[in-house]
């Protein structure tokens, strides 16, 4: 997926100037699809190029214009068929395990440091996913967008889930476990 279908998919559902898909990337769908600021608006730049969103300006006394996106049926086009297209899974890249494959060559009170590290930083994720979905979707009656947006939040919980418990066991295998 690239950063266009993402942005895209946001203005699928209403419009938004710059600085509200900024926070939506900040807040919902960053967690699954980073982007910085300034990579959303030259992306809109380029999208408002192949006419797959529009802007309308709006001036406001005392602060900054306010430009708002709105996506076309060009831009609902190129979603539709970027959905039909096949799903490659994740690579992986993470210095982490990279730095666990070479266990003997490097300094373990780091490595034991930075699990540490990473299980906190998973457990605080963990703890903001079930935050959310107690007070966004806790309803029986879910629409199917809702329930969209909660199976990526299952699987992202069970995600921190298992890197905390991961974590956990290799500090333990690893840190305090006999060696053999």
């Amino acid at each position: 997926m690239a950063l266009a279908e993402a942005i895209l998919v946001c203005l699928s559902e209403k419009e938004m100037s710059g600085y509200d898909l900024a926070r939506q990337f900040d807040t919902s769908i960053g967690f699954f699809w980073r982007a910085t600021h300034p990579q959303i608006y030259r992306e809109l730049r380029k999208l408002k190029e192949k006419n797959f969103v529009i802007s309308e300006e709006f001036i406001q006394s005392g602060r900054p214009n306010r430009t708002v996106y709105r996506i076309t049926d060009a831009g609902l086009s190129a979603i539709e068929k970027w959905s039909r297209l096949p799903v490659d899974p994740p690579s992986i890249k993470d210095d982490l395990l990279v730095r666990l494959y070479s266990i003997d060559a490097i300094d373990n009170n780091a490595l034991k440091e930075q699990l540490e590290i990473r299980r906190d930083q998973h457990m605080q994720r963990l703890i903001r996913y079930k935050y959310i979905k107690t007070h966004q979707y806790s309803e029986p009656n879910l629409t199917r967008n809702q329930k969209g947006k909660m199976e990526a939040l299952a699987l992202g919980i069970r995600y921190e889930q298992t890197w905390v418990e991961w974590c956990e066991e290799a500090i333990n295998r690893l840190f305090t476990e006999s060696p053999d």
